[in-house]
């Protein structure tokens, strides 16, 4: 309980950075100007005949630097920095060991004055879900230049995976400060939407989008305000969005599973099925195989949905194999697809490392399912602490709070997921629409 008034807190304190107008998490320095120290520039100047063009093409440019010039530290900290980027862009963990090598190799050659590489491991931690470590290997990049506002989004994103709200909040406070633009914006939208500050996000968010300098950075802004829209129940709003990110850069893969995803909250399932699978042979994301599998499951297609779920399962060896860590995602996979047991050892691995508000959920459901209710309640109060308005974690609590018996509360809970998104998941919503109905009866 002491967890819970401490976040509750952690509200009350951050609110003030986050009151529509502009003010608070969306200030900037004046003309967005940033100090580096010499060393950042001289890498920059060193770089820049090798970083334009497509990612794929930086990697391209790097790799035949480093065959003219195999003691260039800031290019072998460059490459790895794009290893990273390119694993999230193609869903290929096999990348993550490559950016390691690569950034080690960088830091061997220069340990004390490179902030590259040092972020660099910083963004391949996090990409790992290894968020402690990206929290020391970003604080270690700020002691060489703390005047570069991508040193304060690692350190920030970390914390937030921690649980560590205020801190987080203040370190996007003073990267929005220190650097403002697309990354800064962005990280405000999701600190807003953390507290349950929707529209703040919208704005943020929409802020981002509008200074989007390439195609990419705007598409996924598009995106994001897609979710955002999407998440609480605003399906023209949301199909717009994605649709805008789609125009944008047609390369980029995520607008397309929005698109898919409005098309089943219409009740277009087939429609949303060949979307979706179009998405998978493009981009095999976990959650999009996952999606499409409950999309077969709900067509009265088991075969085809246990044929993706068994996808899960070998994309879940091959990401441990590139030193990704997926309990959080493990938890809610095996507790939705009749493993509770596994998914309680998951969820407990993830809490023993961090206290989010989406481990603590993942927590209440993996209990849950373990028809563990009573623990299961204690986490499920503990994600819901800080105000984040999420349609999922309202269903969670409510089919908690159903099975103690607790036929009011679990109303409450279930309208309220309704409520803010009638479309929340593919396969709660119609359970939680059956909830409500029989609930109905008796409260």
């Amino acid at each position: 309980m002491k967890r819970i008034a401490r976040i509750g807190g952690v509200a009350v304190l951050a609110a003030a950075l986050f009151v529509a107008g502009g003010i608070g998490l969306f200030r900037s320095n004046g003309d967005g100007a940033h100090v580096q120290t010499p060393a950042a520039a001289r890498a920059d100047a060193l770089l820049a005949p090798a970083i334009s063009g497509s990612l794929e093409q930086i990697i391209e440019n790097l790799q035949s630097r480093l065959r003219v010039l195999p003691t260039d530290w800031q290019a072998f900290a460059s490459l790895g920095l794009a290893y990273v980027q390119q694993a999230r862009v193609t869903a290929d963990p096999s990348y993550y060991p490559k950016a390691e090598a690569v950034l080690q190799r960088s830091l061997g050659l220069e340990r004390d004055d490179n902030f590259a590489a040092m972020v660099g491991m910083a963004a391949l931690a996090a990409a790992r879900h290894d968020f402690a470590g990206a929290l020391r290997w970003g604080e270690q990049a700020k002691t060489i230049n703390p005047y570069n506002g991508n040193v304060y989004g690692v350190i920030g994103d970390a914390q937030v995976e921690l649980g560590r709200y205020h801190d987080a909040f203040a370190t996007f406070q003073h990267m929005v400060d220190t650097q403002p633009g697309v990354a800064s914006y962005a990280r405000v939208s999701y600190a807003r939407e953390l507290m349950g500050d929707v529209p703040g996000a919208i704005k943020a968010m929409a802020a981002a989008r509008d200074i989007a300098g390439t195609p990419a950075d705007s598409a996924w802004a598009s995106y994001q305000l897609g979710e955002l829209y999407f998440n609480q129940g605003h399906l023209n709003e949301a199909q717009a969005a994605y649709a805008r990110g789609v125009q944008t850069d047609a390369d980029y893969v995520p607008p397309f599973a929005g698109l898919a995803k409005v098309a089943w909250a219409r009740g277009h399932l087939q429609k949303a099925i060949a979307g979706y699978t179009d998405v998978v042979s493009r981009y095999p994301s976990p959650e999009y195989v996952i999606a499409l599998g409950d999309l077969y499951r709900a067509a009265g297609r088991p075969d085809q949905a246990d044929q993706q779920y068994s996808l899960v399962h070998v994309e879940e060896r091959l990401f441990r194999a590139n030193g990704v860590n997926i309990d959080l995602e493990l938890a809610l996979f095996d507790a939705a697809h009749g493993d509770p047991a596994g998914a309680v050892t998951a969820a407990r691995d993830e809490w023993a490392k961090r206290h989010s508000v989406h481990v603590a959920d993942a927590y209440a459901w993996a209990l849950y399912s373990d028809k563990r209710y009573p623990d299961a309640s204690v986490y499920a109060r503990r994600a819901m602490a800080l105000g984040y308005r999420n349609a999922l974690f309202a269903f969670h609590a409510g089919m908690i709070q159903q099975k103690l018996g607790h036929d009011a509360e679990a109303y409450r809970l279930l309208k309220e997921a309704v409520g803010i998104n009638p479309h929340f998941s593919i396969q709660y919503a119609p359970v939680a629409r059956a909830a409500l109905a029989k609930l109905g009866g008796v409260v």
